[in-house]
């Protein structure tokens, strides 16, 4: 029964601050179903852009990348050259569905973690956006992770559909 409850559902992931646990809930859930939703996709399909729409690969490769992101700022930093080189690769074909899911789970292990290290009384601290350093708050891009990898998602389940 528990396999089938969503992760909100399950109760607190251990050592992650009540106010951010459904961030943790989303990420872990986001996780799951990517890899449920891809457990019998052929991956010739990859990268295939139906009517012109982003790939699977697109957004597999975006909701580990946005993650990544955002966390960096969360952590009051800026991106790194590597993060540029990811961002500007996310609609390059070339990178595997192993490789891909690999990324991910790395990605929202470390996001996971990093949620724990996370004092509630810092949520509404003031951190910057991208190189216009657009000024936003710790849970606002904390939650934009999640928020954002849970659009992808559901994109990217239709967009399977569609090249299955």
């Amino acid at each position: 029964m528990s396999e089938d409850l969503e992760f909100w559902m399950k109760g607190p992931v251990p050592g992650v601050p009540a106010l951010l646990q459904p961030v943790a809930h989303a990420l872990l859930q986001l996780q799951k179903e990517v890899h449920t939703d891809l457990s019998n996709f052929d991956e010739q399909n990859l990268w295939i852009q139906p009517k012109g729409m982003a790939s699977v690969g697109f957004h597999l490769k975006h909701i580990a990348g946005v993650v990544d992101r955002m966390f960096s700022y969360a952590g009051g930093n800026p991106l790194t050259p590597e993060q540029w080189t990811y961002l500007q690769s996310e609609s390059q074909p070339g990178s595997t569905l192993t490789g891909l899911l690999h990324h991910l789970d790395s990605i929202t292990e470390s996001a996971v973690n990093r949620l724990k290290q996370v004092e509630e009384g810092q949520l509404a601290e003031p951190r910057f956006l991208g190189r216009k350093k657009i000024p936003v708050t710790l849970i606002g891009l904390l939650f934009h992770s999640a928020e954002h990898g849970m659009r992808h998602l559901g994109q990217m389940k239709v967009t399977a559909r569609l090249v299955s």
